[in-house]
């Protein structure tokens, strides 16, 4: 759901202890009153050439359509369209909905601070307290993981841990129930590795403390109607049943294809990335955020537990830190606090520097492999008075390298070696993630079939043993193997025991995750 290059507050601040607060107070509106009408004429004065390069990247990145916000203060200073919401279609406006991906993250954060401030429950607390069927692989950090640990990116796990599992249809108590199973790559709290699944088993933790059947309940009562945000939702039904919205497009170094909506991804990672907005619904979220959890003079959330999701708890680089639902930025001129999120057609970006008292989002209907980032960080650096650096041609060269890696992962060797009989691997297996699974044999290779969400993977030979793994686009993974692209999802290997029997069939995704099938 994206984070290849992310970011979260800065250290809260330290409260005015005046002798006389309304006349401190008052003598200080003046000056941010000014500092903001200074950062707004600076947005006024970069307009061209921010409308220049947007369009720069947007022919480099064959990007159809992009809105983008900036807001300053309390006010949305500047809010425009670029492009279409579908090739040959109606132009894109500040109120047409995208996808906002992993950017969700944040809203699940504010909701759990939301109910720190409600005492319905705290930072520290820990998980297996709220749902005892929660279970890690090492028994030490099941009993250790905490309400904090869920959205902070240091759970030990692989990156991406089991995202697989929701692609192939699986719902989320079989994605959270999964994690039990997956070997941890580094110790606890030690290393920054980005996960989806861990964030569903937070939002049903937040619903079950506010009292609410869905979390997306939560959100809609204390979060999108405080705010007016009333463009926004979290299902594929409502973007394209919108007015105003936009098509999503898979991007290749060749071009981006136009693909359907799909209820499984992202909208099945609920809380990990699941809501749709608009640039105009957005810009009040910053605004929120700018005013330091205070929107139109009601107070949201409070500024302590905002700061908290906003607090690094740990490293990505000397640069960046992730938070919870944030990442924190240090620039040479103040820091950024932001997120990017992409699903396999949209990508975006929110970020603010609370130094400045700006807010940016960006929204694109195009696969996030970097302009929306890009856009974002650029605009940030020309407003607050950074280094000038072109970020969109530096993420276009690692797209277009990641892409040409992609094709060379899957390519066909040069020299095969050739396969085993097929039909002799043709048997009944079992996952402990996936359960029950058939492989059967063809003309043309083999299927695996996944008995309980019908999920099939075409094995086609590719070296000896080893074979790639296809998603077959049938029924409802139709939509979901357009989305994925033309690449395979991973590889498949038959393995024999030591007394030569064939045993087990391995499963590697393109993420690195391993799945072992044993042979029944």
């Amino acid at each position: 759901m994206k984070i290849a290059a992310n970011r979260a507050i800065a250290a809260p601040k330290e409260p005015f202890r005046p002798l006389a607060p309304i006349l401190v107070l008052a003598a200080l509106a003046p000056d941010q009153a000014n500092a903001d009408e200074a950062m707004a004429a600076r947005v006024r004065a970069l307009t061209p050439e921010l409308e220049a390069y947007v369009a720069k990247g947007m022919s480099d990145f064959d990007l159809p359509g992009l809105a983008m916000g900036i807001v300053v203060g309390d006010d949305l200073v500047y809010a425009k369209g670029f492009g279409l919401r579908r090739k040959d279609g109606e132009p894109v406006d500040p109120e047409t909905v995208f996808q906002i991906g992993s950017t969700t993250k944040a809203f699940l954060a504010t909701t759990l601070a939301i109910a720190v401030d409600r005492k319905k429950l705290d930072w520290d607390d820990r998980v297996v307290d709220y749902d005892p069927d929660f279970q890690m692989k090492d028994p030490w950090v099941t009993s250790e993981f905490r309400v904090a640990d869920m959205l902070a990116q240091r759970s030990g796990l692989p990156p991406y841990a089991n995202d697989a599992v929701g692609l192939l249809g699986f719902d989320q108590t079989a994605m959270i129930r999964s994690l039990r199973h997956v070997e941890p790559v580094s110790s606890f709290r030690s290393t920054f590795a980005y996960t989806n699944i861990t964030h569903m088993l937070a939002q049903r933790v937040v619903a079950r403390a506010m009292g609410e059947a869905e979390w997306d309940d939560v959100v809609r009562a204390e979060i999108f109607a405080p705010l007016g945000m009333t463009d926004s939702s979290f299902t594929a039904d409502a973007i394209e049943a919108a007015a105003d919205t936009t098509a999503g497009y898979l991007w290749t170094a060749e071009g981006t294809a136009e693909v359907p909506f799909t209820p499984i991804f992202p909208y099945g990672f609920g809380a990990a990335g699941a809501i749709n907005s608009t640039v105009e619904d957005m810009a009040k979220w910053l605004r929120l955020h700018l005013g330091d959890g205070a929107f139109e003079g009601r107070r949201i959330v409070s500024e302590a537990s905002l700061a908290v999701t906003k607090t690094p708890r740990v490293a990505i680089s000397d640069r960046l830190s992730y938070a919870m639902g944030w990442v924190v930025q240090s620039t040479p001129n103040g820091r950024i606090i932001w997120h990017n999120g992409g699903t396999t057609a949209f990508g975006a970006f929110v970020g603010t520097a609370p130094d400045h008292d700006l807010g940016i989002v960006v929204l694109t209907n195009e696969t996030n492999v970097g302009l929306p980032d890009a856009i974002g960080e650029w605009t940030f650096d020309r407003l607050m008075g950074n280094p000038r650096v072109d970020h969109v041609a530096a993420r276009l060269t690692a797209a277009r390298k990641s892409d040409a890696d992609s094709d060379a992962t899957f390519a066909a060797p040069a020299a095969p070696r050739p396969g085993p009989p097929l039909a002799p691997l043709a048997a009944s297996f079992d996952s402990p993630v996936f359960g029950e699974a058939a492989v059967t044999a063809g003309d043309d290779g083999l299927v695996l079939a996944l008995k309980e969400t019908g999920a099939r993977l075409k094995l086609a030979p590719w070296n000896g043993d080893v074979f790639t793994a296809s998603l077959v686009p049938e029924g409802r993974f139709a939509a979901v193997a357009a989305n994925l692209g033309p690449l395979p999802m991973g590889f498949a290997q038959f393995q024999a025991d030591e007394t030569g029997k064939l045993a087990t069939l391995r499963l590697t995704m393109s993420d690195g995750q391993v799945y072992d099938f044993a042979r029944q």
